[in-house]
Formats: C-alpha cells, sequence, structure tokens
C-alpha cells in the first residue's frame, strides 16, 4: 500500500518578502513585488521592471569563505530550506542516512557566469573567479542544501526550465510515496536577474513594459522574478507519530510533454498533465476547489492555459477559482513550481483564495475567475498547482487540506 505524503515545513523568498510569513501577508493584502529593477543597470533596456528580492543580505546569512562558492540562487535556495527545515521541527531526528533526500531544481548560477564573461571579454581579466564552475554548476542549489542540512540520502537536480521545482516536488513526492525515503526537502531557488539574461529574455519579446496582467485582455508579456521555495514532505505516518504539524497533504502529480514547439505551448498536453494529476490523486474534477495556474501574462500561454482547463473542468471551470500569483511575485523561472506550491499549500491552510493583480478587462479567450485584483476568503479543500514549461515539459501537482 502506498504511504499517505505530508507536508511539514515550508520555506520562501520572493518580492513579497524574506520569508514564509512576509509571503502570506503579501499574497492575502494583494502585494504587488514588481517594480523599477535595482540591482541590475537597465538603463539601455526596455525593459526595466522585474520582481527582485529586496532586502536580502548575504552576509547575514553565510560567513564570508562560504559566499565564495555560493552563487545568489543557490544562497536563495539554501535559506529557503533551512526555513522549511526548522518550520517542519525534528523532521530529520531518528531517520536512517540513506532515507533523507532532497530534490531540487537545476538551475544556472547566472551570476557567477554573468561575472566571469564580464572579467574575460569586457576587463580583459586573464582568469574568471576560481570557482565560477562550482557557483554556476546546475547541481549547485542541491549540492549545498544538502551539505548545509547534512542529508546524506538521494539527492539530485531535475532540469525542465519553469516545472523543474514542480518536478522535483512531484520525484520527492513519488520517492516517499513509493518508500524509497522517509523525509525529503525539496523545491528550487533562481536568480536571472543579470544582465546577460534580461537582455537574452528582452530579446524574445515576451517581457511585459509595465506590469504583469495574467489573463486580462491587455496583457503584455511577463515580469522576469527571483527566489526560492523549498518544502519539506515526510511520510504521514511518522508524521503523526512525532506530533508534526501538517500543512497540507500531497495527493497527486501528473507530467506530460508536447513533443510539438520549443516555446509554443499544446492545449491537449497541458490538460493530459492535470487529467493525470487528479487520476493520481483519485479526485474528479468537479472535486477540485482551486487552481494556481501557471498564468505567465503571455498572449497565447494564458490562451492556451485557459483552453487546456475547460478541456479538464468542462462547466465546472464557470465556478472554479484560478489564479496566477506571478502578478505579484514575477515568474520566477526553475523555481516558480516551489513558489506557487508554497502559495497553493497556504491557500488551503489559511482559507483564502491568491489573487490576480494588474487585472483591467475581461478577454473572451480567458474565459475564468481569476479571483481579480483583491484575495478573497474560501473554505477550499483541494488545489492543484501547475506548471507548463519552454519546450513543452508539464508538471502538475494535486494537494488537499489536511483535516486530521
Amino acid at each position: 500500500m502506498s504511504a499517505r505524503v505530508a507536508v511539514t515545513g515550508l520555506g520562501s523568498l520572493s518580492a513579497l518578502g524574506l520569508d514564509v510569513a512576509a509571503h502570506l501577508a503579501g499574497l492575502r493584502a494583494g502585494t504587488v513585488g514588481i517594480g523599477p529593477t535595482q540591482g541590475v543597470d537597465v538603463s539601455a533596456m526596455k525593459t526595466k521592471i522585474s520582481a527582485e528580492v529586496r532586502g536580502f543580505v548575504a552576509e547575514d546569512h553565510f560567513d564570508p569563505r562560504q559566499l565564495g562558492l555560493l552563487d545568489r540562487t543557490s544562497q536563495f535556495a539554501v535559506v529557503a530550506a533551512r526555513q522549511a527545515l526548522a518550520d517542519a521541527g525534528p523532521a530529520l531526528e531518528g531517520v536512517a542516512r540513506h532515507r533523507v533526500g532532497a530534490i531540487y531544481a537545476a538551475s544556472v548560477g547566472f551570476h557567477a557566469v554573468d561575472d566571469s564573461y564580464r572579467k574575460l571579454y569586457l576587463e580583459q581579466a586573464p582568469r574568471p573567479h576560481p570557482f565560477t564552475v562550482p557557483r554556476a554548476m546546475p547541481s549547485g542549489q542541491v549540492s549545498h542544501v544538502t551539505m548545509d542540512l547534512g542529508i546524506h540520502g538521494p539527492a539530485f537536480a531535475i532540469a525542465s526550465a519553469c516545472s523543474s521545482a514542480a518536478h522535483a516536488i512531484g520525484t520527492a513526492f513519488q520517492m516517499i510515496r513509493g518508500g524509497m525515503l522517509d523525509v525529503a526537502i525539496a523545491g528550487g531557488g533562481e536568480s536571472q536577474l543579470t544582465y546577460g539574461m534580461l537582455k537574452s529574455w528582452e530579446a524574445l519579446r515576451v517581457l511585459a513594459p509595465e506590469a504583469c496582467r495574467p489573463f486580462s485582455k491587455d496583457r503584455a508579456g511577463l515580469v522576469i522574478g527571483e527566489g526560492a521555495g523549498a518544502v519539506v514532505l515526510e511520510n504521514m505516518d511518522r508524521a503523526l507519530a512525532r506530533g508534526a504539524t501538517i500543512h497540507a497533504e500531497l495527493v497527486g502529480f501528473g507530467m506530460s510533454a508536447d513533443g510539438k514547439d520549443i516555446t509554443a505551448p499544446d492545449r491537449d498536453s497541458a490538460a493530459a498533465a492535470m487529467g493525470f494529476a487528479l487520476e493520481d490523486a483519485g479526485l474528479a474534477p468537479e472535486q477540485v476547489d482551486y487552481v494556481s495556474a501557471h498564468g505567465t501574462a503571455t498572449a497565447l500561454n494564458d490562451k492556451t492555459e485557459t483552453a487546456a482547463l475547460r478541456q479538464v473542468f468542462g462547466a465546472h471551470l464557470d465556478k472554479l477559482p484560478v489564479s496566477s500569483s506571478k502578478s505579484q511575485y514575477g515568474h520566477t523561472m526553475n523555481a516558480s513550481g516551489a513558489l506557487d506550491f508554497v502559495t497553493s499549500v497556504l491557500a488551503l491552510r489559511e482559507g483564502f483564495l491568491p489573487p490576480t493583480m494588474g487585472f483591467t478587462e475581461p478577454d473572451p479567450d480567458c474565459d475564468l475567475d481569476c479571483v481579480p485584483n483583491a484575495s478573497r476568503p474560501a473554505a477550499i479543500e483541494t488545489a492543484i498547482s501547475s506548471s507548463f514549461a519552454f519546450g513543452g515539459l508539464n508538471a502538475v501537482l494535486a494537494l488537499k487540506r489536511y483535516g486530521g
């Protein structure tokens, strides 16, 4: 018999704040963490806004010797993991070393790469920073999480663009449910706020010039964000036996690949991932109370996601709230699946619907209750959190409010 999986720890850093309490407060208040970019010189760019993690002081969390090895992405990942484990209490006590895992999004250390290229090409330096490779490697954040928290079981990074963290959480869920692990820390961090990456995203012509407006008729593109989300997942019987606080129960995981286009999403494939998650969870579509949408605010993505939702939920979609928190903390790319999942857990636990901010006018192609411009109290019992990535790599997580 498969084990049930409890969510016992949460951690986050986002444009809404430096911990889960600030993230929750921002969600409820409808705070928009998007604003003028401060950490990068954007004077030569058309796009001058982003969703930065403001007020983060790396020296408050790491000693100077550590900082030489950690890109900003890894710094975020480790701090969020520490928060999640502290929230979970003594989750690792009495667990065999090989039965605690860490599954994370794979994220390049873009700041390390940007710094090294500037030194080599602009400053004509003879060599970059000696730790450029370990700072930039995509598995860097999960390695640092294991070293920081003393994790010795299965640990690896998953690369699927902005579905990476959702795939990581889903994989950890499967490993606990299947009996391989008792406890796992899963999630992802990301900071692409460098000159090189912002110019690269600008070249794709998908960035919004003024605001992120998911599902609104006048939506004009996504806003790059940074941050990290982390969760502690645990065998439910063990969590109950030690008296852990259970924030929610993770009950299903669905995946699919479009197999068609590197940037354009596919309705049928997105619908399949949602359907697989519901099937895995044993939920009928009409039992779902809330959808945390991928909701990037690009014209094609929002239209396609709405069509996929209609395919899965049919008439139930007319009364199903679907919101995009990227309107508040931006698109954090490889970390987005983790932050969106933390948001969904908080919505279930606290009994409210996170808003879609920036909404101005309905779009017939996005006929949704997107919870426009203000959060809403709601006693929701079930939710799904969707991630639909570039390259057509999709991951959907299904969860339930824990009621004992």
